[in-house]
This record gives structure tokens, sequence and C-alpha cells, in this order.
């Protein structure tokens, strides 16, 4: 991505505000405008990249098929007019729509979705009008443009990502609610820069604006109160917000919250609506129109299924492949840990499984051999303050191999026999000792629906660095919404974390 964004880090200044309301008039460089300048950009280098994927797949195919010789006339038009038709089809299924900018798992359905389209669409047209266009050079150039399509949007959200850990190419927030609320969405913003809302403001109900305790808990958070719920417009205007969140409906009643919509026409201001339910993804969600009102249906999880089986067959053909492509690294390993101190290169322990079950888990021995004994001298020294679970950075129990096979997490490789036996999967929640579910608060069993694995959402957003509470909150959210693209996207971040090492002690 060449494009340069010239936002600035900083929040917008929110001038003349006092605690009697809007004093100054909206400034002329909005939060709207702002916005659609940078986002303006990025999407014209969505389109530039997109182009040049499909350009460099059609030139390879035709290389590939053709030679440097030439070829049927209706070839060579294929070849100059596929990549404008995939431009063309990305942008009909709204591949190039703000609201897919930078998360979410939508952008790439997107470009799937056009691959999809315009295959079917070549092999209508063929099959109409009896076009002798060469298939070998169709085969070749759609997988191709999708494969180089997919890398080159990953690299611009990259570049996206790092655009917004420096505090550019933001949304700006005005939160609409209770206290309590605007402070736990505010949090949850705050630690994923990569999701691009900065939170400007916000306003309360009119009964709860002199309230102390609202007045401590947006003060705590560091959150303007610009108002209350009907001071929105002029709060907007001097905040540079271009965006509207309500996330408290008992806050904005029905009436309250269309006439927002009403007083929001025209500014080109985005109005979203939290429903207030956490952790369940938007594949669960569906908006079902009855009787005029949009009712929003939330699908049951599903653990059991076709889908369970593919995800179990997966797992071990995967993993039988890995330990074939592995067996000299696990020798080399094996012979590290039995050379540089005394005891077996495995360790074996008790682990809880799916429904509570419990099984061996394997893991190349990273600790002196007396490391179970020398545990409960040490257990005050945890850095998890919360006693579930036992973690110190500094563990005197841990070999000099042991360091070096935990921070690229070597050490749980041998785990692939465990997912090979059925007993764990690839991918799932963090398979806990039987003492740490004895201490299981009743919500927190619900990790047991599913297979342990051996790697997870916790290994990808923080590993050992993650509090017990934060564990917890990712291994539910796994649960709830597993999915085998949600897997493999898991498995494809692990790789990362595992390289960068961090986190791991």
């Amino acid at each position: 991505m060449s494009t340069t964004l010239s936002e600035s880090p900083q929040p917008p200044v929110i001038a003349g505000w006092t605690d009697a309301g809007a004093t100054e008039p909206a400034p002329e460089d909005s939060g709207v405008l702002r916005r659609s300048r940078w986002l303006g950009k990025y999407q014209r280098g969505l389109v530039v990249t997109d182009l040049a994927a499909a350009w460099v797949a059609i030139a390879i195919a035709y290389l590939l098929r053709f030679g440097a010789s030439a070829s049927a006339p209706l070839n060579v038009l294929a070849a100059v007019v596929l990549p404008l038709g995939w431009i063309a089809l990305i942008a009909v299924n709204h591949g190039y729509g703000g609201r897919l900018v930078g998360v979410g798992a939508a952008e790439f359905q997107k470009i799937f979705r056009a691959f999809l389209h315009l295959t079917a669409l070549i092999a209508f047209a063929s099959f109409v009008t009896n076009a002798q266009l060469a298939r070998g050079f169709v085969l070749l150039a759609l997988p191709l443009a999708l494969c180089l399509n997919l890398m080159a949007r990953y690299a611009a959200r990259k570049w996206l990502h790092a655009q917004r850990a420096r505090g550019r190419a933001m949304k700006y927030v005005l939160l609409v609610g209770d206290a309590e609320a605007i402070s736990s969405f505010t949090e949850v913003l705050r630690r994923d820069l990569h999701a691009g809302l900065r939170v400007v403001g916000a306003c309360v109900p009119s009964e709860a604006i002199a309230d102390m305790r609202t007045i401590d808990t947006l003060g705590e958070a560091e959150v303007p109160l610009l108002g209350d719920v009907d001071s929105i417009v002029s709060a907007v205007r001097l905040s540079g917000a271009d965006t509207v969140a309500v996330v408290s409906s008992g806050a904005v009643g029905p009436e309250k919250l269309r006439w927002v919509s009403w007083q929001l026409e025209g500014s080109s201001t985005d109005l979203v609506v939290s429903p207030g339910l956490t952790e369940v993804a938007g594949p669960r969600l569906h908006i079902v129109p009855v009787a005029g009102l949009p009712l929003l249906h939330v699908e049951e999880p599903k653990f059991t299924g076709f889908r369970r089986v593919l995800k179990g067959a997966f797992d071990r053909s995967m993993a039988g492949v890995a330990l074939l492509l592995l067996a000299p690294l696990f020798l080399a390993l094996a012979l590290a840990v039995r050379l540089t101190s005394s005891g077996p290169a495995l360790f074996r322990q008790v682990r809880v499984g799916r429904a509570g079950s419990t099984f061996v888990m394997l893991k190349f021995r990273s600790m002196y051999a007396d490391a179970e004994e020398r545990l409960a001298s040490l257990r005050e020294q945890s850095d998890h303050g919360d006693g579930v679970l036992f973690k110190m950075k500094e563990d005197p129990r841990i070999t000099r191999v042991g360091k070096f096979l935990r921070k690229y997490s070597l050490d749980e490789l041998p785990q692939l026999i465990n997912v090979l036996l059925g007993t764990m999967s690839l991918v799932g929640p963090r398979p806990p000792l039987p003492l740490e579910v004895a201490r299981y608060e009743d919500h927190v069993h619900r990790r047991l629906l599913v297979k342990p694995g051996l790697t997870g959402l916790w290994q990808v957003s923080g590993r050992s660095d993650l509090s017990w509470d934060e564990s917890v909150q990712l291994d539910l959210r796994y649960v709830e919404n597993w999915s085998l693209g949600e897997d493999l996207f898991i498995l494809w971040k692990t790789a990362r974390a595992v390289a960068a090492g961090s986190g791991a002690y």
C-alpha cells in the first residue's frame, strides 16, 4: 500500500465545551470529513491492489499456458477483460465497503464470493456462447488471482493496523448510554486498536448527568461527558465524532433512538447500536423483521453434527502429516532434553478433556525431574494472583533447554500425538489440570464442551501474559463461536506468535 494517511494521531480537541453545554459552532473539518479522506484513499488503494493482483495472476497464467507465442484472440481478450471483471464483482459484493475495513473475516469472504461469481459467470457464458476459451488458462488464472488477492488484502490490512497503532486512520466515536456500559465499551475498544475506533465523548440520560457516580465512572474511564441524550447532535459537532454508538438500550428507548436517527440524517454520521450480547460471533446473529420490528435472532452454538466430524478428520489428518514431517526434529529435541538434564524426554501429565474426561497429555520435558515436588514452595510467587493458574516468568525449575523450548512452544509438539489419538484438537481451549477444574465457577465449565487444543485464542492473544479472566474469556469465545475457518485463522496466527516468541515462559 503506497497511500499515505494524513490523519493526526491526536483525538479532536473539544473547544469551548463547558458543563453548561456547547458554546461554539461546529468546526468545518468535521469527523465525517476526516473519515471520508483517509477511507477514500484506502479504498482507492484497495482497488489498485486488487487490480494489480489480478493482472499479475492473469499474466502468470497466460505465460504458463501459452508461453510467449500468440494465442487465439478470444484468450487475449479474456486476459484483458478478466481483471476488470474481477474488480467489478468485488465491488458488486461490497468488497470495498467502509464498514469492512480492517476488522473481521467479512472482507476476505467478499473476495472469495467474487471468485465464485466470476467462475460461475465464465462457465455460464462459455456454455451459452459455445466460446472456445482455453479452460487450462482459466483454471490457472482464477485460483491464482484469488490467492494473490487474499495475500494482498492481508498485507493491506497489516499496513492499516500499523497506522492505527500510531493513532491514524481512526473512527471517532460518541458513546450513548449509562456510565457503566460506556466504561466497559471503552475498555474493549482500547484493548483492540486494530478495530480503529476511538472514544471521544459520551452522552448519558438526563437523570444521570449530575450523578456523582456517573461523573466518577466516566472520569476513571477518561471519557469526556458531553451532555445528555438530547445533546447528541451538538456533541457530535463539537467532538468531531463520525460515529454514534448506543451501548445500552435502557438509556435510550425506542422512541428516543428513532429521534436520534432522524437528527443524524444527512450528516453521514454512522449510527450503531450494541445489542448487549458479548462473545457472540457475527455468523450466529441474524436480523429477522417481525411485525415491523427488527428482531435479533441468536443461533445456538453447535457442538455436534457434520462440522464436528469434519473438524475431527481435519485435526487427525493434519496431526499425522505433521508427525511424519517433524520426526527428525522430534528426535533432535528429545536428545537435547536427555543430554542436558536427568529424566525422561517426555513429560506426562493428567489433563481434563471434553465433557470432563481425563487423558494423559504429552510434552517435551522443560523442567527438572523434581519440579512437581518444588511447586508447593513456589506457589505464593505465582505471577497470576488469582490462584487458579501458576505461572512464573523466572521459574527456577525450568532447565536451560526448557527455556528455549517454551519460548518457541517446541515443548508442545508431542501434543500432536494427543491430537492423532483424538483426546485433543489442533485448536481449542487450553487443556486444564484437574485441580484447576475443581476450582471452576459454573460458567467456566463451558470450556469443557469441546476438546482442548494444542493452540487457541489464548495462544495468539498473549499466551502466558494473559490473566486468568482473560484466558477464560477467550476460551469461552472460541467454544461459543468455533468454525473450521476460525481454526485455520488461529493456526495461521499461531505460527506468527510462536515465531515472535512473546508471552511464553
